[in-house]
This record gives structure tokens, sequence and C-alpha cells, in this order.
């Protein structure tokens, strides 16, 4: 009985850290895709260019490949910020992650890049698979409408 309440002790302990965790990726993923927004938005032409003649998004217009991404990526890290509709933004960053990596990745392989996408792939999966955890507008949602069905 001892032995199962040390374990019992020790698995409550590392479960009180999923949330912490979880905010700290949730602040990494914001910092690396909204400033990599910013950099494209800030030299626009730039990024234009890019898209006409470096990057091969499959399926869309570049220009529209380019607005989208974009806007992706300076729009739904504020929502992993946050941690509203956290699992629906990680994916929706997760389709944005693979596809830049799919249309690049000879150059991002040159440069060692591949291994950062696919380290950020990893934190937005644990996003989709845990949620945005305690400290979260998500997790105050859940509990103020799981509060109010239960009235």
């Amino acid at each position: 009985m001892s032995i199962a309440n040390t374990v019992t002790s020790i698995n409550r302990l590392l479960d009180g850290l999923r949330s912490p965790l979880l905010l700290g990726f949730r602040i990494y993923i914001f910092t690396v895709f909204f400033n990599s927004g910013w950099q494209k938005i800030s030299n626009w032409e730039t990024t234009l260019y890019l898209f006409e003649y470096e990057y091969s998004v499959p399926f869309l217009p570049w220009e529209l490949a380019a607005w989208m991404g974009t806007a992706g990526e300076l729009i739904l890290p504020w929502f992993i910020l946050t941690g509203l509709a956290t699992r629906y933004s990680a994916v929706a960053l997760s389709v944005l992650n693979a596809t830049a990596v799919y249309a690049y990745y000879d150059a991002l392989a040159k440069v060692g890049q591949v291994i950062a996408h696919e380290f950020w792939g990893s934190l937005l999966l644990v996003l989709i698979a845990f949620g945005a955890g305690f400290f979260s507008i998500d997790r105050w949602l859940e509990t103020r409408y799981r509060d109010q069905g239960m009235r």
C-alpha cells in the first residue's frame, strides 16, 4: 500500500506540471509564428516575391497563399496564446507548418530548419491532444458553461 500511495503522490505532482508546461508551449508557439508573420508583413514586397518565385505552395495561387499564410501567422498565434479555440488553432497552424515544409523543403533542409519545423509541429500536436490547460480561456469557458448546465 505504501508504494501505491507514493506512486499516486508522484503522479499528482507530475499532473500539476501539465498546465504550466502547456502554457509555456503556447507562449513559445505564439512567439515563433507571430514573429514570422510580422516579418512577412513588414517586408511585404519580399514576401510576395518569395511566394511567387521561391515557394511552391500546392493548390493555391501564390498571392492567395501569401495572404493566407501571413494572416494565419498573425492571427492564429493569438488564439493559441490566450487559449481560445486552442485545439482548432493548433490544427490550422499545423497545416500551415506542414505546408511550409512541403513548399520549401529543399531550402529549409540546406539551413537546418526542417528540425525546427518538426519541433514546432510536435508542440502543436501536444496542444491538439491535451488542449490549452488550466490557464486558458478554453478552460474558463468550459468551467463556466459546465457549471451553468448543472443548475
